[in-house]
């Protein structure tokens, strides 16, 4: 393997601590060209689409890149917004916060985000991180649950970079958060929130990311993890049995998926005359095509096309503030022993503090 140089280094410089938050990916604009080059990139990583390149290359280039883009450019122009993807939106002023309540904490860190699929790129972001001086880096995937085609995913891009270095910074890597009491905490004052406007529904539909079924059998832990983790927030929410229902969504293809599904569950409960839902997606800690799109739209479409009178959707965390300051939480526990609280610069730590406050008061 091709070592890359050594970005210029001064003997005596203070080494640094960095984080690198982690999203899936969104493509550069609505439109077919750039939903090829993104789709191209998401559904090319054998951790996505487990079949043997033989048999896959020729679906993907032949037939899926000439149909998807066009239909998935037309959807993701419904929910873009002046300021882009809402998903990188998210992510960015999610890193941003992050810092500063990190400032605020006393930690001397620097936090940049990427993408796995599309722009900014983890190799890049990390290569920043390496170039600022920072020796230490925690990987955090904005994936509360684990999942082979996600969390794994990213992991292996790190890897692929830290293998083309020859001082590769020491990294340690956050598995999953789906049970962590502060994440959960706050999922649920994001929906009692809500409740306290709306007032409360017949059903909550937990809907989380769906994966072909034999994932499970396979070995991953994804789809109990999403069940522990809506077992969870049914509990922090004091829902009586079958009140709260999990289901999976996004499908693609033909083979079997987790189940029950998101819509086909929607369409079930209306025609048994339940009257209203709301739905919250617990799996994905900013808003997307999958929350905006899939759910708030076609989902709801199907609810009260079947008979449904009344459709909810939660948002999910975005920049809500108790979720970032567990975000925090969670980041601290997993830099500790790590001399993150040394002022190597006075002048940094008190602009960092700054911005935070600013940040804070934006909210």
């Amino acid at each position: 393997m091709r070592m890359h140089p050594e970005p210029a280094y001064t003997h005596g410089q203070p080494a640094r601590t960095g984080i690198l938050w982690i999203n899936l990916g969104t493509p550069e604009a609505p439109t077919p060209a750039a939903l090829r080059r993104y789709l191209g990139q998401f559904l090319g990583d054998p951790r996505v689409v487990e079949l043997p390149r033989a048999l896959w290359w020729p679906i993907l280039h032949g037939i899926i890149l000439n149909v998807r883009p066009r239909k998935s450019a037309a959807k993701y122009a419904t929910i873009w917004t002046p300021e882009g993807s809402p998903l990188k939106v998210w992510t960015e002023r999610q890193a941003k916060l992050l810092q500063g309540l990190l400032g605020e904490r006393g930690h001397h860190v620097t936090v940049r985000w990427a993408m796995r699929y599309g722009e900014p790129a983890i190799a890049r972001e990390l290569e920043a991180l390496k170039a600022a001086g920072c020796t230490r880096v925690l990987i955090l995937p904005a994936y509360p649950q684990y999942c082979a085609a996600t969390t794994a995913s990213a992991f292996d891009e790190v890897w692929r970079w830290a293998g083309a270095r020859r001082w590769a910074p020491e990294l340690r890597f956050v598995n999953h958060y789906h049970d962590d009491a502060g994440y959960i905490g706050a999922l649920a004052a994001r929906v009692r929130a809500h409740w306290a406007e709306h007032g409360r529904p017949e059903r909550l539909v937990m809907s989380f990311h769906g994966m072909p079924a034999r994932t499970l059998q396979l070995g991953d832990p994804y789809h109990c993890e999403c069940h522990k983790t809506g077992r969870l927030l049914a509990e922090a929410l004091e829902l009586p049995p079958g009140q709260a229902v999990v289901t999976f969504q996004s499908r693609f293809g033909k083979a079997k998926w987790l189940q029950p599904y998101t819509e086909p569950t929607l369409v079930e409960l209306a025609r048994q005359g339940v009257g209203r839902v709301d739905v919250v997606c617990p799996g994905f800690t900013a808003d997307c095509i999958e929350t905006l799109e899939e759910i708030d739209q076609e989902a709801r479409a199907a609810f009260l096309s079947a008979g449904g009178r009344e459709f909810h959707y939660i948002p999910c965390l975005n920049d809500d503030l108790g979720w970032l300051r567990a975000l925090a939480d969670l980041a601290e526990r997993h830099l500790a022993g790590w001399p993150t609280r040394t002022p190597h610069d006075p002048a940094a730590a008190e602009a960092t503090r700054q911005r935070a406050r600013a940040l804070g008061a934006a909210m």
